[in-house]
């Protein structure tokens, strides 16, 4: 048994010794910028035992497997170790993942997978959303960037590492998870009921607009996937022949991905008089790396970013605006500085460990801080409405939170609610009566779950209309100068 347990404490030591992780969207380094491992800092496993602290390890699995009430699985014991002591990292970004989720979350990465499409992290304790992915289950459900998960089908998430939270929100196709979330803005927390689904992986989506009389390029990337490169390169080329006189790239909402992915649409954009990012390892040594472009596009770029813009689509705004002096449109970004490397294990399971910082082009760690626009534009506030979640009939004369809601979705879409403080006064009847008139449904005054359904449906419709979206807008006033 000792025999069988030594050899097992020195794998799993050179495993942890070389892991890397990131929560929700693979960071993967190039193959030739992979640290190497060193077997020779392994040692054989009795140095391990008696000079690492891992004999007592040994000596607490030994103690569960000959005297504990029940026998207790070797995997079982095996993973609570690893998962033990990742856990003591508290790094949002560090995860063990077994063989069934790796493969999973690798399917995620470069094909469609099931589920509700969000990305997700455990953040000083608390369990976040990232940010869902763009047309997924999630996104149409009402979920945001930042909302803090409490509870999984009712149950909740207290001491759940982010591999049990993840394996409780996924699921097959066609079936119901319920969340309960807590979001800024709100005094009491919402629950959100989401039908699973499959859940596409298309990153990069391209279409011609118009500035005045000039021809815009817009290209969005929900995500940096393995051939996210590759789709944008392409569809960058079938923009140029129409003759663009700038470039929009979208990336908000966009949650990061492959660090490869990114640096190679930097290598097209931006030219080598700046590296494009910094990586900073452990001893706080810098690595610079830099595109070999030496011109860069005729034409201008702009980039929107949101809150929900995080790491790799950090790296791609902080080199536009750095490098070249691009403009970034839109709100504060999240704010991910970290870099994970992920190593798959001999049985399939993988352990994925924050190794290094990055650095913007100028020397910056934007870790918890984000990226400021340079032109700062706020949705309409409509766009940022919370779900109309109606368990009673809201009549005049009530007082609560989703009668805000309300209000807000009521002003949005120009009703002049004449209040947004939830108290449900003739004026806001009034504009309940109105929006019912519009659209056709028994104009009562009252809001029942058939005029909350059908507010909700008006504000998606008024949030897809591009004419709303002042900060694309503004953005394609940014090449009319």
């Amino acid at each position: 048994m000792k025999r069988k347990w030594l050899a097992v404490i020195s794998v799993c030591s050179f495993l942890l010794g070389a892991g890397g992780t990131y929560a929700g969207v693979e960071w993967v380094l190039p193959k030739w910028q992979e640290k190497e491992i060193d077997h020779a800092q392994v040692g054989d496993t009795h140095e391990l035992n008696s000079s690492s602290g891992l004999g007592k390890v040994a000596q607490a699995y030994e103690l569960i497997q000959k005297s504990y009430v029940k026998k207790v699985d070797d995997n079982q014991l095996i993973q609570g170790a690893i998962q033990g002591m990742i856990g003591t990292l508290q790094d949002p970004y560090s995860v063990y993942m077994d063989a069934a989720t790796a493969e999973r979350f690798n399917d995620s990465m470069d094909s469609s997978f099931d589920g509700i499409g969000a990305q997700i992290a455990i953040d000083e304790g608390k369990l976040i959303i990232i940010s869902p992915i763009k047309n997924s289950p999630a996104e149409k459900a009402g979920l945001k960037a930042k909302d803090q998960i409490i509870k999984i089908d009712g149950k909740g998430v207290e001491g759940l590492d982010l591999y049990e939270a993840s394996m409780k929100i996924r699921g097959e196709k066609g079936t119901v998870v319920k969340l309960d979330i807590v979001r800024s803005g709100l005094a009491k927390p919402i629950s959100i009921a989401i039908t699973r689904d499959e859940v596409p992986v298309l990153t990069v989506f391209s279409e011609l607009k118009k500035s005045s009389d000039k021809n815009v390029g817009y290209i969005e990337i929900t995500s940096f996937a393995e051939g996210t490169s590759r789709d944008f390169a392409m569809e960058l080329r079938n923009l140029e022949e129409q003759n663009i006189a700038g470039l929009i790239i979208d990336v908000r909402g966009n949650p990061g991905g492959r660090l490869s992915s990114v640096e190679a649409i930097l290598q097209q954009l931006v030219t080598s008089k700046k590296p494009y990012v910094q990586i900073e390892e452990r001893n706080g040594k810098k690595i610079e790396y830099s595109s070999e472009l030496k011109e860069k596009k005729p034409y201008p770029i702009t980039v929107l970013i949101d809150e929900g813009s995080a790491s790799a689509s950090e790296i791609l705004a902080a080199a536009l605006k750095e490098v070249e002096g691009y403009s970034l449109v839109g709100d504060k970004t999240f704010g991910k500085g970290t870099v994970q490397q992920p190593i798959p294990l001999d049985d399939g399971s993988n352990i994925k460990l924050t190794m290094f910082k990055w650095l913007t082009p100028d020397g910056t760690w934007i870790h918890g801080k984000g990226i400021e626009p340079t032109i700062n534009v706020k949705q309409p506030s409509f766009f940022k409405a919370h779900s109309l979640k109606i368990e009673e009939t809201l009549v005049p004369d009530m007082n609560n939170e989703n009668i805000t809601i309300a209000q807000e979705m009521l002003l949005g879409l120009g009703y002049g609610p004449g209040r947004t403080d939830g108290y449900f006064d003739e004026q806001t009847e009034r504009a309940v009566r109105a929006f019912q008139a519009i659209e056709k449904i028994p104009v009562t005054g009252k809001i029942d779950p058939k005029t909350a359904t059908k507010l909700e449906e008006a504000i998606i419709k008024a949030i897809q209309d591009e004419k709303n979206d002042l900060q694309l807008q503004v953005a394609l006033k940014t090449f009319n100068k």
